[in-house]
């Protein structure tokens, strides 16, 4: 076996366990954002009223109860259903908080959206069929004090899934689907 052939296979099998890793139930994987920083987020669900204070990352690992606290957070408010939030989500919001120099709260306009709250939304109209909030996929938000026209931006530059703007309704949305802008 060559050098480069077994490079290869050594490359392939390191590949594999890491993969294999990732699939195994429960354990910690690292955030794709500054990994090595522990995280903080300040929410207030603008519907509820509630507001939470929480490092849902501490540099190594994601905190799986505060992780359970913000889903609570971001439930469908109507129907007073919790769902589990794609935590990549909190770290985008993070990072974009981090590249505007925002240290205020994220407001949340709509975070998970149950199959009956989309439905009777979409009866309404503006709401998509299949929305990556019935999955726990998507938040709407705003940061308090900050221009949504620059939270857009940096959202964009993420480049990590889905950007919605509403100036009108004066939020943001944001999902991990595939990256595209409306």
């Amino acid at each position: 076996m060559s050098d480069f052939d077994y490079m290869r296979r050594q490359l392939l099998i390191a590949g594999g366990l890491t993969l294999g890793a990732c699939l195994v139930p429960g354990m910690a994987i690292a955030s794709p954002f500054k990994a090595t920083n522990p995280r903080k987020i300040s929410l207030c669900n603008i519907h509820t009223g509630e507001d939470i204070d929480s490092e849902f990352f501490n540099g190594e690992s994601y905190i799986k109860t505060e992780l359970k606290r913000i889903d609570n957070i971001c439930r469908d408010f109507r129907r007073n259903e919790v769902a589990k939030m794609d935590k990549r989500l909190f770290d985008a919001i993070t990072e974009i908080q981090a590249n505007l120099g925002h240290k205020g709260q994220v407001r949340i306009i709509s975070g998970y959206r149950s199959p009956a709250t989309n439905k009777m939304l979409q009866k309404k109209g503006g709401v998509a069929t299949k929305s990556y909030h019935m999955k726990g996929q998507a938040i709407d938000f705003n940061l308090e004090g900050v221009s949504l026209s620059k939270v857009r931006k940096a959202a964009i530059d993420l480049q990590l899934g889905g950007v919605g703007y509403y100036p009108k309704s004066d939020f943001v949305h944001i999902d991990t689907g595939p990256v595209r802008r409306w």
